[in-house]
C-alpha cells in the first residue's frame, strides 16, 4: 500500500485561496521593502500629482512587519477581471463592483480558514489596495510576477488583468521563491502606445499625465491639451495593459460575476454613458454607482470627464465633416 502524500499547511492554504476564487497566491516572509526608497523618489518627482495621501505612512511602507506589528508572513493574491472582455469608455476594472470589498472578504474567509487549521486565532490583517503597503513589492516576493515597463505586475501565465490583495499574519510560514526574472526584453509597446505620454522613462508612470488619474484621482480641471488624447475614456484607461504581449496571448475571459459590467454601464458606447452621467442628479448616482469603484470620482468627477468626451466626439465629428467638404469640393473642381 502507497502512503498518501503529506499535506503541508501552506498547501493547505493555497488549496483554499483558489476555492475561494483568487487566481493567484504565493507566500513571502515579511521584511524591508526593495522598493521602498524608489517609491519615495517617485514621490519627490511630483509624479503622484494630486494624490497626496500616497506619502502617508513612509516608515511602515518601508517594512512589511511594521503595519501590522508581530506579524511574519503574507500570503499574496491575485483575481482576475477580465482582460478578454472588450474596450469600452470604462476601465475594465471598474465595472462592476468594487474589488476592495470582493476582495477583502474573502481574505478574510481566507484568514478563518487558517485559524481553523492551526486550531487557534492568528492575529493578522488583509488589506487590498489600502494601508501603507507596497503591493507589487510583496507580489513579486511571493513569485507572482515582475514588474513590466509599463509599472503593472505580469504573471507569465496571466499577465496583467488582476487585482492584488494580501493577508498579513502572525505566523511561520515557507516563503516560496521570489520571482527574479524580467521578461519584458526589449519590448516598449506599451510606452509608445500610451496616449498622453505618461512614461517619462521604462517603469515610471508620471501620474500627472495619465488617463486613469486624469479620470479618477484628478480634482481640478483636465488639462486642454491632454483633452483630446484622452479620447471616449470616461473612467480610467487600459491601453497599456491591451497592448502588452503577454495580455495579448494570455489574459483570460471574465469569470468572476461580481466584476461584471452592471446596468448603468453595460453595452453603452461612450456618448451614450456621458450623456445619461451629465443628466444624473446626486440620487441617480448614487443609485447606479452604490458598490461601484466609479463612486471614487464622485458625481462632478464623472461629468468633468463626461464633458470632455463629448467636446473630442464633436471635435472629431466637425473634422471628419470638414475633411469630407474638402474632398467633395477637390471632386468638384476636377469636374
Amino acid at each position: 500500500m502507497i502512503a498518501p502524500l503529506a499535506t503541508s499547511l501552506e498547501q493547505m492554504i493555497k488549496a483554499q485561496a483558489f476555492g475561494l476564487g483568487f487566481d493567484l497566491v504565493g507566500i513571502t516572509t515579511l521584511g524591508p521593502v526593495e522598493t521602498s526608497a524608489a517609491f519615495e523618489d517617485w514621490l519627490a518627482s511630483g509624479y503622484a500629482g494630486d494624490m497626496a495621501y500616497l506619502a502617508r505612512g513612509a516608515e511602515k511602507r518601508a517594512d512589511t512587519r511594521r503595519p501590522v506589528p508581530g506579524t511574519t508572513s503574507a500570503i499574496v493574491v491575485g483575481m482576475d477581471y477580465g482582460g478578454r472582455e472588450p474596450a469600452g469608455p470604462v476601465a475594465r476594472y471598474a465595472r462592476g463592483d468594487d474589488y476592495h470589498d470582493v476582495m477583502i472578504d474573502r481574505l478574510n474567509a481566507l484568514h478563518r480558514y487558517v485559524d481553523t487549521v492551526v486550531g487557534r486565532q492568528i492575529p493578522g490583517k488583509a488589506y487590498v489596495d489600502t494601508g501603507p503597503i507596497l503591493e507589487r513589492d510583496l507580489a513579486r516576493r511571493a513569485g507572482l510576477g515582475w514588474f513590466g515597463k509599463n509599472t503593472m505586475l505580469i504573471n507569465p501565465r496571466l499577465g496583467s488583468f488582476f487585482f492584488l490583495g494580501e493577508l498579513l499574519l502572525d505566523l511561520e510560514l515557507a516563503p516560496d521563491a521570489p520571482f527574479e526574472a524580467d521578461r519584458c526584453g526589449t519590448c516598449r509597446r506599451c510606452l509608445d502606445a500610451c496616449p498622453t505620454n505618461a512614461f517619462p522613462e521604462p517603469r515610471v508612470l508620471d501620474a500627472t499625465r495619465c488617463i486613469s488619474y486624469l479620470t479618477i484621482e484628478l480634482k481640478g480641471d483636465i488639462d486642454e491639451a491632454l483633452r483630446p488624447v484622452i479620447g471616449d475614456r470616461l473612467y480610467g484607461c487600459d491601453v497599456c495593459q491591451e497592448v502588452c504581449p503577454w495580455n495579448v496571448q494570455f489574459s483570460r475571459g471574465l469569470v468572476e460575476p461580481a466584476f461584471g459590467a452592471r446596468a448603468a454601464i453595460a453595452n453603452k458606447d461612450s456618448r451614450t454613458l456621458a450623456r445619461e452621467i451629465l443628466a444624473m442628479r446626486d440620487e441617480d448616482f448614487q443609485a447606479a454607482f452604490r458598490g461601484s469603484p466609479m463612486k471614487r470620482a464622485k458625481l462632478r468627477g464623472l461629468q468633468r470627464n463626461a464633458s470632455a468626451v463629448l467636446s473630442a466626439a464633436e471635435s472629431r465629428d466637425s473634422g471628419a465633416l470638414d475633411d469630407r467638404r474638402l474632398n467633395d469640393s477637390s471632386g468638384l473642381a476636377e469636374s
